[in-house]
């Protein structure tokens, strides 16, 4: 078993409060985050742009093996998420996450590169984690 860990600290309210989030590898160390970084656009972090950051790296690395059980190597594999979260039931739910996919890859072809980008899509951690719907284009430069 493989653990990693974060930590966040909140202080105050819901709408006035701040938050820190830390990862265990120190990449964020006491990041801010609060109410208004989230739901009112203002520059800083939020859990739902941790979720997708977490998403496309997890998917890139799991394309990258997918491919290379196939006998691929990627030159190249470019990998946005976006994670959509609505209200929902008195509340709010991260309902989606969308992922776009780019990638250079001699020797694929088309079918080569989808059959091995849903496999990845299905089978990431991350993906298995999510249970909202997961949603993929995936583009073969």
């Amino acid at each position: 078993m493989i653990n990693k860990s974060a930590s966040a600290n909140w202080k105050g309210g819901l709408k006035d409060g701040t938050g820190t989030i830390s990862t265990e590898s120190g990449v964020l160390d006491k990041a801010n985050y609060g109410f208004k970084k989230r739901f009112e656009g203002e520059p800083g972090s939020n859990p739902e742009e941790l979720v997708a950051a977490a998403h496309a790296s997890c998917f890139s690395m799991a394309l990258s093996m997918v491919l290379g059980e196939a006998g691929f190597t990627a030159d190249d594999i470019s990998t946005e998420a976006t994670v959509s979260m609505e209200k929902q039931d008195g509340g709010f739910a991260v309902t989606r996450s969308h992922l776009v996919v780019t990638a250079k890859v001699p020797g694929a072809s088309a079918e080569d590169f989808a059959k091995a980008a849903g496999t990845a899509k299905e089978n990431c951690p991350i993906s298995k984690l999510l249970t909202a719907e997961i949603t993929m284009e995936a583009t073969l430069a």
